[in-house]
């Protein structure tokens, strides 16, 4: 039975500053430094002592130090993965959300979705955003461990499962999982039948401990 935990960071400095993310190197604040610690106990209490366990990030500062609290509960290193990183928008990293909202050119209803261009200079597109997320899956899966976490993006963590449950590329234009910041998603493949369950996403019941402190 191999079973992931995709992670997405907690509360980070660009969302209380309301720029925006994507590659711009923002950190956790002190509220998303408690919720990683959070995020850790739950996934121990989850993991059995004593089970291999891998854990997989994105390269930017907010998953290292959300990898980081779960490195000192497993006394596992972190394989730093950029191809983890949320979706590029170019010259609108770390500017205002406003100034990106002012340019966006939304994808079509109907037509190319994946090789759009948003209108943002130097902005990837979504296609080669699924690309790459596609190929750090293909490799973390080919490893045989038991229990994975891969700590990533909200927006990232939607081709996390898309990967998982072997969607084709050109088919996940119009894929969207919403989950909170800090949350736990999990997934996980029997070994009989080999099907791959999504079996709770975006679980954040485990930050109602990091609120209150």
């Amino acid at each position: 039975m191999r079973t992931l935990y995709v992670v997405t960071h907690p509360q980070a400095t660009h969302h209380v500053e309301d720029v925006v993310g994507g590659w711009h190197d923002a950190q956790l604040t002190p509220a998303g430094i408690r919720a990683a610690t959070a995020v850790a106990r739950a996934l121990r209490a989850r993991i059995p002592e004593g089970a291999g366990v891998e854990l997989y990030a994105s390269d930017l500062r907010r998953t290292r130090q959300t990898a980081d609290a779960v490195t000192e509960l497993f006394g596992i290193a972190p394989v730093l993965d950029r191809r983890l990183r949320e979706k590029s928008y170019g010259e609108a990293g770390g500017r205002p959300q406003e100034w990106l909202d002012r340019r966006f050119v939304p994808p079509p209803a109907v037509g190319e979705r994946l090789d759009h261009d948003e209108g943002v200079e130097g902005a990837e597109t979504k296609a080669a955003w699924v690309r790459r997320v596609y190929s750090a899956m293909d490799e973390i899966l080919a490893r045989p461990c038991e229990h994975q976490i891969i700590v990533t993006h909200g927006g990232t963590l939607t081709f996390v499962v898309t990967a998982w449950t072997k969607m084709p590329q050109e088919t996940v234009g119009y894929a969207s999982f919403r989950v909170p910041a800090g949350s736990i998603t999990t997934l996980r493949e029997d070994d009989f039948f080999h099907n791959r369950q999504v079996v709770g996403l975006g679980d954040s019941r485990h930050l109602d401990s990091a609120a209150a402190g």
